[in-house]
């Protein structure tokens, strides 16, 4: 890829590039008015790892508070049984630009007021929580769960990941790209660690241009347990694999009627590159001998250390 100068610059470019259909536009529409009255708060927990949290639960929870004209309580993060990563919100984005850049369309909090939560003996687990079926439409949030935030006027929504459906009206998209595009910026350490590792990588691929490859591995248990593939270990990677989808997912393999075909998830390209298949991916897409590759998942590994670290 061609590596920008900055991740500014990344981003103030990213609508130049043509694609067979015509050019790329931004979908983002911000307001520049006042909001009307909130109809309470909502808390949602963030389960998954950064993208699911980021696109799954972050950008979806804005929709929701924003279509409900509802005030959002920072997310929580959940303390993830594979990560075991304590980071809270404002340790991966910096948390008052996101307040501040929506501010003209969706209330975004890190506290809710005291008097509220006496209601609730200011324990967060006294508060009402759905259970929202995955892919919810938005007329649900309409129809459903707006009544019970305004007799409640705080409630909590855990888990959240996938809890609203891609189907939803434009309104709608358009929050959750305000909050992906725009109100989204990582933490200053965590900016300050990536400027370092594009500059790194640039300088290390001088001699051909400043190109590089980078290649995000993904090839953790939770990982391959759930892609249902099998990965060259024998009887012992089979059992310890279905252990693992039994860990996290608590039956979700083991219904009537659910057949697992590993060898045709592999025919169908569903299944994660091996540390093996990776190097001959990229010899047989003729990539120069020399040519520099960074150590799968180190960026993923340097932020996670990172963020515990600050």
């Amino acid at each position: 890829m061609d590596a920008d100068n900055s991740s500014a610059d990344a981003l103030s470019t990213i609508w130049k590039h043509s694609y067979k259909g015509g050019e790329w536009r931004s979908c983002v529409n911000k307001s520049s008015g006042g909001l009307p009255e909130s109809n309470g708060y909502i808390y949602v927990e963030a389960n998954g790892g950064l993208n699911q949290q980021r696109i799954l639960v972050i950008c979806n929870a804005v929709a929701v508070a924003g279509f409900l004209n509802a005030t959002l309580l920072i997310p929580n993060f959940h303390f993830h049984s594979i990560w075991r990563d304590p980071s809270k919100f404002g340790d991966i984005y910096d948390e008052d630009y996101f307040i501040s850049t929506l501010e003209n369309d969706v209330r975004v909090v890190d506290k809710i007021p005291l008097y509220l939560m006496e209601w609730f003996d200011h324990n967060m687990t006294n508060v009402y929580n759905f259970r929202v079926k995955a892919w919810s439409s938005i007329h649900y949030y309409e129809e459903v769960v707006l009544r019970r935030l305004l007799e409640e006027k705080v409630i909590r929504i855990s888990p959240f990941a996938n809890r609203l459906s891609f189907d939803a009206p434009p309104a709608v998209q358009q929050l959750r790209c305000l909050a992906n595009y725009e109100a989204l910026r990582f933490s200053n350490p965590i900016l300050t660690l990536g400027e370092a590792l594009v500059s790194r990588m640039k300088e290390r691929s001088v001699n051909h241009g400043g190109k590089y490859v980078s290649v995000h591995l993904r090839f953790e248990e939770d990982m391959v347990a759930f892609s249902c593939c099998v990965c060259d270990g024998g009887e012992q990677e089979e059992k310890n694999m279905i252990a693992a989808r039994e860990r996290g997912w608590k039956g979700k393999f083991t219904k009537p009627g659910r057949t697992i075909c590993p060898g045709a998830i592999r025919l169908n390209g569903k299944c994660p590159l091996t540390p093996l298949e990776v190097p001959w991916t990229t010899r047989v897409r003729l990539l120069p001998h020399r040519f520099k590759i960074k150590q799968p998942n180190l960026m993923h590994e340097l932020l996670i250390g990172s963020r515990c670290e600050t």
